[in-house]
């Protein structure tokens, strides 16, 4: 399961695998209505009479992305048809449009006749009934539409723009689509076709020996057939070429922002930092909401998928953005927060980007007891990484903005859901959503939570409640180290749960408890944290060549090895990061940043070709596993190696304290 390319605008995303076969089309919205839904388009070549998908074995790929862009460069080499294709995709900054040049270049010593065939396998708004595919003569375009979804289908070479198309039937009876057809080299021109349908089109160049010529191929997408017309023209009187250049330009100055200057931080993970920013940034709708993975592949082992906003990994999220200097880019997030928290003043389990509620596993009520369905700590990690931001950047539009209808709101919520006789809040479901009860995790994110609530209250000279806030923050900390500290295991418990009328502690090692110092409660240093974290780094840690950080002891996720003691569960890319930020956050001198610079240079070879990075990896082949890209794996390395830059410039600036211009704009915060 992985999506090896990704590309995205903040209205439309694309994914592509590792054949460049589009598999995934998101619009109007980042990770809503799914138009493809995992099925394959596509791509084959007809040369003098053979033919090869690009599927086919012979085909040796070579894949990654324009340097400091979301344009794709793959290189395809087929040594039996003598051809080498070089890929690229993009979407348009601004519109609707996605775009893809491929260079043939004849690799041997005579003149190449060459038909690029696009296979369009569509399941407009995320089902087969009554779609339609039709050739539409008026620009010489084929178009696939249903009710307010509109794709449009052209391209061009030297030799002009389509030279064949066909629709047809696919996935019904004895119907396999119309890419069967283009096996052969020709189409047979069927111009529409309507219910469960698929289309192709053709374009043809002749190459000379030792020569290359361009195909270039574009897809429109609108909410009705003027708007892909006027795409379709805008891309014909701008010229693609020019198009996929200004994307590439974009980006370069996207990411202009994050300087060069990287300390002892070795290239590739450089290169995967800010890879990573950029695909974090295809994850993100322009209208707030922060998906937390795109790959419908997923839907093989249970039928739903990633493809939604949790607020806590939209939090952290936007908090490792803010870091990294975008402030700009995450604050719709809060906006979308403070738009769709509930009356109450929590958030949901999970969100779809156009703010309805999304599925969710909580049950409003369990042995006849009515029980709230959430997980505190997404409530919570919103007002922590808002003030994060503000302290970062200064703006205090968006806090004042948000400062009654989410910040008081949910503080107010935060107060009162707690458990008096603990000091602790209320039982909710851990930050997995997994299980119910008191977790440390989340007692740590409330008491960030409630503190950035009180920064925001004095901020705002409501001293009343800053004090409000404060108090139970307090009593919060002490109720973690009444309840959660286990003098017996030297460490803290995952959590507390409620059993045959009395609290009982969990003591399984979980990976989460970092946050006892990431949320603020206690600073690394302190003895019982830095037993904990050290306990996580030795007995979490996956005793492979692969390495990594599992989440907890005898995780089931995913599971592919039973001996618990060398493999406690699979290594996930988050909480293998979690360790290097304790590191990086207890450092004294730069020899002790060794450590995290070595995780973070472990992480890149877990990155798929391309560099995108999955939730988790095989433990004894480091195979990808889960969703590829996930967008908080993305995230946490952003932020990991912001944090690390920061410290290395502290530890060897005279004055302790970062100075100097021209580095990553990375929130010294």
């Amino acid at each position: 399961m992985a999506r090896h390319l990704v590309i995205g605008n903040g209205k439309m995303l694309v994914n592509l695998d590792n054949n460049c076969y589009i598999r995934d089309v998101y619009f109007p919205f980042v990770g809503q209505l799914n138009h493809v839904g995992g099925h394959a388009c596509r791509v084959g070549v007809w040369c003098d009479g053979a033919f090869a998908w690009l599927e086919d074995p012979e085909w040796i790929f070579d894949l990654g992305y324009i340097e400091d862009s979301l344009v794709t460069n793959v290189t395809a080499r087929h040594e039996r048809l003598g051809i080498e294709l070089q890929l690229n995709d993009g979407i348009h900054q601004r519109e609707c449009i996605y775009l893809k040049r491929v260079v043939v270049r004849n690799l041997g010593d005579t003149e190449k006749d060459v038909r690029i065939f696009f296979h369009h396998d569509l399941m407009i708004d995320g089902n087969e009934v009554g779609d339609t595919a039709a050739f539409y003569p008026g620009n010489r375009t084929l178009f696939h539409f249903k009710r307010s979804s509109y794709f449009m289908f052209n391209g061009k070479s030297e030799m002009g723009g389509i030279y064949q198309f066909s629709t047809g039937i696919k996935r019904f009876h004895s119907a396999e689509g119309t890419w069967r057809d283009a096996e052969d080299g020709d189409l047979m021109g069927n111009a529409i076709a309507q219910g469960s349908v698929d289309s192709t089109i053709s374009f043809r160049t002749n190459v000379p020996p030792g020569n290359e010529r361009t195909v270039y191929y574009w897809m429109s997408v609108g909410s009705d057939m003027e708007e892909v017309k006027r795409l379709d023209q805008y891309v014909q009187e701008s010229h693609p070429e020019k198009l996929l250049s200004r994307i590439v330009i974009y980006w370069n100055h996207w990411l202009s922002r994050v300087g060069d200057s990287f300390g002892d931080l070795p290239a590739q993970v450089v290169r995967q930092f800010k890879h990573s920013l950029l695909i974090v940034r295809t994850q993100i709708d322009e209208r707030g909401a922060i998906l937390a993975a795109n790959d419908t592949d997923i839907l093989q082992y249970n039928r739903d998928h990633y493809s939604y906003m949790w607020p806590r990994d939209g939090a952290l999220i936007a908090d490792a953005m803010s870091l990294a200097g975008y402030h700009g880019t995450i604050s719709p997030f809060f906006h979308f927060c403070g738009k769709y928290l509930s009356p109450e003043g929590y958030l949901h389990h999970k969100y779809n980007p156009d703010g309805t509620v999304g599925s969710s596993w909580h049950p409003y009520v369990v042995n006849g007891v009515p029980r709230l369905p959430i997980q505190e700590d997404e409530t919570a990690l919103v007002l922590y990484a808002l003030w994060k931001d503000y302290a970062r950047h200064g703006e205090i539009e968006l806090p004042q903005a948000l400062y009654g209808a989410l910040i008081r709101k949910a503080s107010e919520f935060l107060c009162s859901y707690m458990e008096p006789d603990l000091g602790l809040p209320k039982p909710s479901y851990d930050l997995w959503e997994e299980r119910y009860g008191i977790w440390t995790y989340t007692v740590a994110s409330v008491y960030g939570g409630l503190m950035s609530a009180a920064y925001f209250a004095d901020l705002f000279g409501d001293y009343d409640r800053s004090d409000q806030y404060r108090a139970v923050a307090e009593q919060i900390k002490q109720g973690i180290v009444t309840h959660l500290w286990d003098e017996e295991a030297g460490r803290y418990a995952r959590g507390i749960v409620f059993q045959d009328g009395k609290w009982e502690k969990d003591m399984t090692l979980e990976s989460s408890l970092f946050g006892l110092f990431e949320f603020g409660v206690f600073p690394a240093e302190d003895d019982r944290v830095s037993r904990t974290m050290w306990a996580i780094s030795d007995q979490l840690r996956i005793h492979t060549d692969v390495g990594g950080i599992a989440r907890y002891t005898n995780d089931y996720y995913f599971r592919q090895s039973e001996d618990i003691a060398k493999v406690p569960g699979n290594p996930w890319i988050i909480c293998t990061l979690w360790v290097a930020n304790f590191q990086i956050e207890i450092a004294k001198t730069v020899e002790d940043l060794e450590e995290p610079r070595k995780t973070l240079e472990k992480v890149t070879t877990f990155a798929l070709p391309g560099g995108n990075l999955p939730e988790q990896v095989h433990p004894e082949t480091g195979e990808p596993l889960s969703v590829a890209p996930l967008t908080w794996s993305h995230a946490t390395y952003v932020s990991t190696v912001c944090k690390y830059v920061r410290k290395q410039e502290q530890l060897t600036s005279p004055a302790g304290a970062v100075v100097g211009s021209n580095k990553p704009n990375v929130g010294w915060v």
